[in-house]
């Protein structure tokens, strides 16, 4: 048992698979988030990249995905909001993003989950 809640950024496919149809990516950001309340009642904090990133987005004027402010702040605030974490959970398909997400948090030493089961209770 660890002696401190992880924060655990949840990684996942965002646009993968959706043809950019906003109605997929919805259900994606929800599948992502359907792991935040299991691993909240772990003891933990679950984070997603989205939580941050979409009102940051909207603020920014982003119009589409793909548009300069969605460039600017999508993918590098969740790399940025990895140096907080001290985990990720992979969870879904095939996504470069959150292939990208797992690679980074290794690099930065973060452990890595396939499973909210292998996620220990704190």
């Amino acid at each position: 048992m660890s002696n401190k809640p992880m924060m655990i950024l949840i990684a996942g496919p965002y646009r993968s698979g959706t043809n950019d149809d906003p109605e997929k990516i919805a259900a994606n950001v929800h599948f992502m988030e359907s792991f935040a309340l299991p691993i909240f009642r772990k003891g933990h904090i679950p984070v997603l990249g989205e939580w941050f990133a979409l009102p940051l987005l909207a603020l920014a004027g982003s119009k589409e995905i793909g548009d300069e402010p969605f460039n600017e702040i999508f993918h590098p605030i969740a790399v940025k909001l990895l140096d907080k974490c001290d985990a990720v959970l992979r969870v879904g398909g095939p996504s470069s993003g959150a292939d990208l997400m797992v690679s980074t948090a290794k690099d930065k030493g973060a452990k890595i989950f396939y499973s909210v089961d292998e996620i220990a209770e704190h």
